[in-house]
Parts: C-alpha cells; structure tokens; sequence
C-alpha cells in the first residue's frame, strides 16, 4: 500500500475528432483527443469510508465494500458511475491480495459550465477514470499504467452504460491525440460474464481493441465551439442503429465513407499535410450529414452547420464532435490568424467558443 495518506489525480475530458457512429462498429476507426479541462479525484487515509460528490452536493455519503461490490449509502441514480467503478477496481486490488484499509474520496469537475450546462466533454467516463486512478495509485506501490486503468474503468463504464465504444474513456485515461478502434460492448459484457476475475479480464486480450497515440503537429491550430445545446448520445445512437436496420445498404455507405475519411485525417496528420486532414474533416462532415438525413434525425444543427461553414470560408474545416445534434463542433486551421478570426465569427452567430487544447499526460 502506498505511504501517501492523501492522492489528488485529475482525468481529462475527451472530443471526438472523426469517426463518430462508425466507431461502434467492429474494426472501424475513430479519432479521439483528450482536452485540458478535468474532473479531480482526492483519496486521503480516513478512519471513516465516506465519498462526497462536490458537483452533485452530495457529501460524506458512506460506503462499504462487501463481497465483490462497493455499496453507498444513499439511493440516488447519479452515483452509479463512482459505485461501479470503485466496486471493479476494489476487487481487482482484492485479487492481487491489496489491502487498501479506510478513505475517504472527493471529486470535482470542472468539466461542464459553472451553471452546470453540459458541453458533451464525457463526464461520466472522466469520473470513472479518476476514481479508478486514484484508488490504484493510493494502494499500489507504483504509478499504474494506462492501459489498466483503461481496462477497469472501460469494465466499470459499460457495466452502468450497457454500451458505448469506450473512446471517452481511453482519452481520458491515455490523454492525447489517439487512433482508436472500439472493444465493442457486447464483447466486453459477454466477457465479463465469462470471465472469474476481474485480473482475468483486464490482463487478457481484448480482440477489437487497437489503441495507438498520435501527435498532432503544432502547427495546426485546432479550435472547439460550443453550440448552446446539449445533446442526448443515447437517444441519437438508438435513432442511427434503427436506421441501419431499417436502410442496411445506406449505413453501409456511411461506414465506407467515414473509414476513407479517417484515413485521409491520419496521413495527414502523419504526413503533416494540412490540406490532406481538411479533406479528411470535410468528408467525414459530409458523411455524418448524409447519415443524419437518412436517419431523419438533425446530426448538423443550424449553429454545427454555420460553425463549419465558417471554418471552410476561412480556409480551414470543421464539424460535429461526437453524437451531433447539438453539442461542440471542432476546427482546424491553417493558422492562429484563421483561428482567431474563426472565433470571432462564431461569437457573432452566438457560438461559444471553449478555450481548450489537446492535453497530453506527463
């Protein structure tokens, strides 16, 4: 056990770059980065087990551990993230025989608006991360790799969710710009149910999984707006996987586009081809639009759509990050100029724009 009495561990939220939707299917790729803003996690030593969720008001809730699972004494749906993910890291620190005796854990994000607006940066998998993070470094005598804590908390995270890629969760726990290729959550339950240990499972092989960091060259200016309107992922992906049954051919050609798009961001990023990675942006932009409209369900918004446009007018390209219908859109220009100018014109259509950069863990 380590001889720190108290661990504060902050996790980045993530936005998606390109490869929205295509990314829950088998083998596709997705783009994803970590940014600077972070949900803190503080474990101290404490005769008491208590966990306080400063954002929430929730404070001093008790908790015990009991037979494989973390209970909280208090029946409120939104601890459900911390509950899961400190019952699977408690018990794979059971497995390896580590006694991690009584704390107390805090956290805090600052993730989303001091109004509590939501701007889509992934919370919940943020907050799994750093509870996961932090339980491991205040127990084991090393600093965990990324790649366990990207395990148990991806575990922890589709146990409550039933399903997701996983991408959230891998930026926050590798940070950076990542190449990524999803597990699949149905891979991941049905072993989950197989497996006896949780050690099992997250020291075996995750067949889907490809995860690889890339750099982003600094030449590039990246830039995130906010559009004002927070958007269910939940909801949008039940809507496009009706329509992939409902019209399998048209999904077909989306994947097929989006890969082609994916793959244009990734050599250009490799290549430090600018005009290569504006191509990439600008079909996987397209792409998502022709999926939406097939799926009649709005993924551009009217403030995505001008968000973009005004990238694309000022030599450089944009579009939705993440689900779409609402939610942040991501630029990348050809320059700081460009890029200030772009903000300038988004604050006069009423976009705001987020003063957030790739962050990338040390």
């Amino acid at each position: 056990m380590s001889a720190q009495t108290s661990i504060t561990v902050k996790a980045p939220g993530k936005l998606m770059i390109a490869g929205e939707y295509a990314v829950l299917e088998a083998h596709h790729v997705l783009a994803v980065m970590a940014v600077d803003r972070f949900v803190y996690a503080t474990i101290e030593d404490s005769e008491k087990q208590a966990l306080t969720l400063t954002d929430l008001g929730l404070q001093e809730l008790s908790w015990s551990y009991q037979k494989g699972q973390v209970h909280i004494y208090r029946d409120d749906s939104r601890v459900q993230f911390v509950q899961q993910a400190m019952s699977v890291v408690c018990r794979y620190l059971e497995e390896q025989s580590h006694d991690w005796g009584s704390f107390t854990l805090s956290i805090q994000s600052e993730l989303d608006d001091v109004s509590g607006r939501k701007y889509g940066l992934g919370s919940s998998a943020a907050v799994t991360v750093a509870v996961v993070s932090a339980i491991l470094e205040y127990v084991l005598p090393e600093k965990p790799k990324a790649e366990l804590v990207f395990k148990l908390a991806a575990t922890a995270h589709v146990l409550v969710q039933g399903s997701g890629s996983g991408a959230d969760v891998a930026a926050s726990a590798y940070g950076g710009v990542l190449r990524y290729v999803s597990f699949q959550a149905d891979w991941l339950l049905a072993a989950w149910e197989e497996n006896t240990s949780i050690t099992a499972l997250v020291h075996g092989d995750w067949p889907y999984l490809q995860l690889t960091p890339v750099t982003i060259p600094d030449s590039i200016a990246v830039r995130i707006g906010w559009t004002g309107k927070p958007a269910s992922t939940t909801n949008l992906v039940g809507q496009i996987q009706q329509m992939k049954r409902d019209k399998p051919a048209r999904f077909a050609a989306f994947i097929k586009q989006s890969d082609l798009a994916v793959a244009h961001i990734f050599e250009g990023i490799q290549a430090a081809d600018w005009e290569l990675i504006f191509q990439g942006v600008k079909q996987n932009r397209m792409a998502l639009a022709t999926l939406g409209e097939d799926a009649d369900v709005p993924l551009e918004t009217p403030l995505l759509a001008t968000l973009c446009d005004a990238a694309e007018q000022l030599g450089g390209a944009g579009k939705q990050s993440g689900a779409g219908g609402g939610d942040c859109g991501i630029a990348f220009m050809p320059s700081v100029e460009t890029a200030k100018q772009l903000t300038n014109v988004w604050l006069e259509a009423g976009i705001q724009p987020l003063d957030l950069q790739i962050y990338h863990r040390k």
